[in-house]
């Protein structure tokens, strides 16, 4: 079955084992080993096997099965005590604790055994010598999970105040548990600060940061700290996600989802982890799973999606109603099942607080990508006849007016409810009619263009005969946004004729006239961005089309500069045409008279009350200072848009904006407010229902912004989420290329290192077809150096290779050379790899200094890159001597990697100051080199070199300080070698 035929080759399968993923399948392998450990008939395989098998099942969904392989062993313990190796004694004690909670855990296990283990694993510890440290922790979980509270306090105490020794927790495991403690006495504050030592990384082990990541979101959402509860959902949820044995970490993961308006990204982490729902070996985990299961569907049920499907146990669909009771019965029964076994109700009012929560965030984005479900309208049901009404026709109508005269936002929502009050226009009059028909037709756009004419027609029997013709020129400018700007012209200036002459005989006001008249610029300035768009700007056409939209535009001013008063539409009028005059300069170029005429265009909007009209031209301001190269003029054009737009802006619009600002900040080296507007950017595009296209684009430069600020885990989580959605055709190839080189460096920072390789070879196929090489030699150099992290050699050396090939084709000597002495370095750790190894070596000196023969500017980085490979080389061959078999062989490879580094400090020197620590490097180098070739006073030689380079230089020089160390090191040596000598 596994060819295991001595105790090495099980030491060895036990180890590949423990490499493997959590699960079933490592557990059965497991077991596969204890029965080849029994038929070694060595006593110690069996204890060792039975160990693996132990810890296996204790970090699996089968934590029930850990106790038949600790009895057996602790029935040998106590048999032949002197079978057992010091680790093995050791491991044995150690498990004890896992013992202890494991019993807590199964509310089969009588809570009178618990008490008679704990009191066995105290006599035991007190035999071995251990503190008392360990127990009191293990008393203290009995008494915490039970709720005897004030035995929990006594032994919290008694706990921390016990000695640590190698029987004591890990520092991680330990602050999780006390801070944990914190949380269940309210004192959320306190264990944030216990647990900081563990989310800073000053304290890790296999589960931690895990768990403390975990347990940290439901404090941090309720003292307010959302971003930081963000990022440890983030960087947490990756941790935990392969972990099986994980699921009461994951169950915090889901209730944060819940509790933050991330509904629908509770549901994926519910169908990624479907054994969760069944697996029984651990109900205390189970437990917590099904509670948050339930919060998370009453909270689905409380939005109106209790018919929608959700993942649950196999074997059946399940709606999130149907799912919130099984899930509320399965944890109520296991409660009361721990409740019964303790003799308390401790657990089952946890629970029932647990399911009973309410959300902490109306909605937290995370950039991720989580759409809200949309709610499930219910059937309609008739009207109780004693149901109030709501507001009547003349309500409704008197809203719909103030909202269009005064041009408030949602204007057309109210005519479409007056509308909907009064199908047709029944029984109101023709005034009423007309503008119901006239708000219809421009929320429908080109297809409203009969309605506009039907509104003119009620405009005129209503006696109002230059509304009429403004109802008539509003429908020639939709006409002209649909490219017929030569009838739409021709349409309005006959209008145009006709409100001027009915102006001038006092048959109409300035309000309708000026609608007329800006309508007829608008389909001039339509024709001047027509000719803009198809290029001709320099011919007898567009100049025309230019002037005589600005002669129209200033028309319109002349109208009704002066006549706004109390009238908010002629000073918006006024406000617009100085944007039009904005817009024609900037096409003609003059980009500093367009943003002055711009900021005049806002002013005009906000002084007449109506902020939401300014942020488009804000927008417009931006754009110019952007070209201008002033970020700081477009960051505060691009707030001010945000300030005005209020809830005002569409969700796009909000998206847009958040972008728009988000890429300033980041040019100014400001990543940090730049991610957080990257986050609203890809929250306000999901709400638009744009995730896949600018959300993913908003999602790519969140990732980049995290990346910049070393926070790689949460990167790593948003870059990948972009990913799912970016495309070549949709976004540019250049995109995707980031977006996968950013991951790329996330993963490896992680330590993630072939799925760094990954990344960046997918990253490096796409770039190799760009017409410029830079960046897809790169990327091959990124890649190779991830697989050789990897430990992947044969796959890192074809990667250096590829690069290397595409340095030379680019000129591109320094990385031409570290290519070559990348793979030297991997060919090293090859078997039989030394002699490829030097000559890869000597390759990337004989490119160096071939480049170095013709360089121009470089000269001086060449020159360096030279000394370093020297240097290296002689590193290399010092390390290659101890595969030599012979003493004369090692010699001679000590003598050679001599003779490299004596090159290396030759040619730092000729840098001068510049070179000055890379020399004294190499000169140290050497000088050890010598000693070991038995050769002090050369040693001492190159000492006293380095002491000399540095005699000026004082000790707030760290390179200088360790150099004159390292050097004294070095004296003192010689000096012993010539006493040995001498003697």
């Amino acid at each position: 079955m596994s060819g295991i035929t001595d105790f090495d080759a099980l030491r060895r399968a036990l180890a590949d084992n423990s490499e493997e993923p959590e699960g079933p399948a490592r557990n059965a392998r497991a077991e596969e080993l204890l029965a080849e450990a029994e038929k070694l008939n060595i006593p110690l395989a069996v204890i060792e096997a039975l160990g693996h098998q132990l810890k296996v099942y204790n970090y699996s969904s089968e934590k029930d099965k850990m106790f038949v392989p600790f009895a057996r062993l602790l029935r040998m313990w106590d048999e032949r005590p002197e079978d057992f190796d010091e680790d093995e004694a050791h491991s044995l004690h150690w498990v004890f604790k896992w013992m202890s909670a494991g019993m807590l855990d199964q509310p089969h296990v009588p809570l009178a055994s618990i008490e008679k283990w704990l009191a066995e694993m105290e006599h035991r510890y007190r035999l071995a010598g251990h503190s008392e440290r360990a127990v009191r922790s293990a008393e203290f979980s009995v008494a915490a999970h039970i709720g005897d509270l004030a035995r929990a306090e006594r032994a919290y105490a008694a706990w921390l105040a016990a000695d640590r020794d190698r029987m004591a927790d890990c520092h991680a495991c330990e602050l999780h548990g006390q801070g944990a403690w914190q949380v269940r006495c309210g004192r959320d504050a306190e264990a944030l600060r216990l647990w900081r030592p563990v989310l800073e990384g000053e304290f890790a082990c296999a589960h931690e940061p895990h768990t403390v990541l975990a347990s940290s979101l439901a404090p941090l959402l309720r003292l307010g700290r959302l971003e930081e509860a963000r990022a440890h959902h983030l960087r947490g949820f990756r941790l935990v996600r392969p972990m099986e044995s994980m699921r009461g970490a994951y169950a915090d993961h889901v209730e944060f989802c819940a509790l933050t308006g991330n509904e629908a990204r509770g549901l994926e982490l519910l169908a990624e982890r479907p054994a969760y729902f069944t697996d029984t070996g651990h109900p205390r985990s189970r437990l917590d799973f099904m509670a948050v299961v339930a919060l998370l569907m009453d909270r689905l049920t409380e939005l109106g999606l209790g018919a929608q499907r959700v993942p649950g146990p196999a074997g059946r669909t399940w709606t999130a109603r149907e799912l919130a009771a099984h899930a509320r019965a399965e944890a109520t029964d296991l409660a009361e099942r721990f409740d019964r076994r303790n003799g308390t109700g401790a657990v089952g009012d946890r629970i029932r607080a647990r399911m009973a929560q309410r959300p902490l965030a109306e909605r937290l984005p995370l950039g991720v990508r989580t759409v809200r479900p949309a709610p499930v309208p219910p059937p309609a049901a008739p009207a109780a006849p004693d149901a109030p009404a709501g507001p009547g026709l003349p309500a409704l109508l008197a809203e719909a007016r103030q909202r269009s005269d005064t041009l408030r936002p949602h204007a057309l929502e109210a005519w479409a409810a007056v509308a909907r009050a009064a199908p047709d226009g029944a029984g109101l009059p023709a005034r009423d009619r007309a503008e119901i028909a006239e708000h219809e037709a421009m929320a429908r756009g080109p297809e409203g263009l009969p309605l506009f004419e039907r509104a003119a027609e009620l405009y005129a029997e209503a006696g109002d005969p230059g509304e009429a013709l403004a109802a008539r020129a509003r429908a020639a400018y939709v006409r002209a946004l649909t490219g017929e700007v030569d009838a739409a012209l021709a349409t309005v200036t006959d209008l145009y004729d006709e409100v001027l002459a009915l102006y001038a005989d006092e048959g109409t006001g300035v309000r309708q006239t000026a609608s007329v008249v800006m309508s007829r610029a608008r389909v001039l300035m339509r024709r001047v961005h027509e000719a803009a768009g198809e290029g001709i700007r320099d011919g007898r056409f567009a100049e025309r089309a230019l002037a005589a939209a600005e002669a129209a535009v200033r028309e319109v001013l002349a109208l009704v500069e002066g006549c706004g008063g109390e009238d908010v539409r002629l000073a918006a009028r006024a406000a617009e045409a100085r944007a039009m005059l904005a817009e024609l300069a900037a096409l003609g170029g003059d980009a500093q008279r367009a943003a002055e005429l711009f900021r005049r265009a806002v002013d005009a909007y906000l002084a007449a009350g109506l902020p939401w009209f300014a942020v488009e031209y804000q927008v417009q301001i931006a754009a110019l200072a952007h070209q201008a190269g002033d970020l700081a003029g477009a960051e505060r054009a691009l707030r001010a848009a945000l300030e005005h737009g209020g809830p005002y802006v569409e969700p796009i619009g909000r998206a847009q904006l958040h972008l728009q600002l988000a890429e300033v900040l980041g040019g100014r080296d400001a990543p940090e407010e730049a991610a957080e507007h990257a986050l609203q950017a890809a929250h306000w595009a999901d709400e638009a229902g744009e995730s896949g296209t600018l959300g993913a684009w908003a999602r790519q430069q969140l990732g980049g912004f995290l990346l910049r600020r070393g926070r790689y885990a949460e990167a790593a989580e948003v870059l990948e989420s972009a990913l799912a959605d970016l495309e070549a055709e949709t976004h540019g190839d250049g995109v995707v290329v980031q977006a996968r080189w950013w991951l790329g460096d996330c993963l490896g920072e992680l330590g993630e290192h072939r799925a760094a390789a990954e990344q960046r070879l997918k990253a490096a196929d796409l770039a190799r077809h760009w017409p410029e090489q830079q960046d897809h030699a790169t990327l091959a150099h990124l890649a190779a150096e991830s697989l050789g992290n990897a430990g992947l050699a044969a796959e890192a050396d074809r990667a250096y290779a590829r690069a290397g090939e595409l340095w030379r084709s680019l000129g591109n000597a320094p990385f031409l050379v570290r290519s070559l002495r990348a793979r030297a370095w991997l060919a090293l750790g090859e078997e039989s790899g030394a002699a490829q190894a030097r000559a890869l070596m000597a390759e990337a000196v004989r490119e160096c200094e071939a480049a170095l023969a013709v360089a121009g500017a470089d000269r001086e980085e060449l020159a360096a890159e030279l000394g370093g490979t020297h240097r290296q080389f002689a590193e290399l061959l010092a390390r290659s001597a101890s595969e030599e078999a012979a003493d004369a062989a090692i010699r001679a490879a000590f003598e050679a990697a001599l003779e490299q580094m004596t090159r290396a400090v030759a040619v730092f020197a000729g840098l001068g100051a510049a070179g000055l620590h890379s020399r004294t490097g190499a000169e140290l180098g050497a000088g050890w080199l010598e000693a070991d070739l038995g050769r002090p006073a050369e040693a001492a030689a190159h000492a006293r070199a380095v002491l000399a380079a540095y005699a000026d230089t004082d000790d707030a020089d760290d390179t200088a300080r360790a150099r004159r160390e390292e050097a004294a090191q070095l004296l003192e040596a010689a000096r012993e070698g010539e006493d040995a000598g001498q003697g």
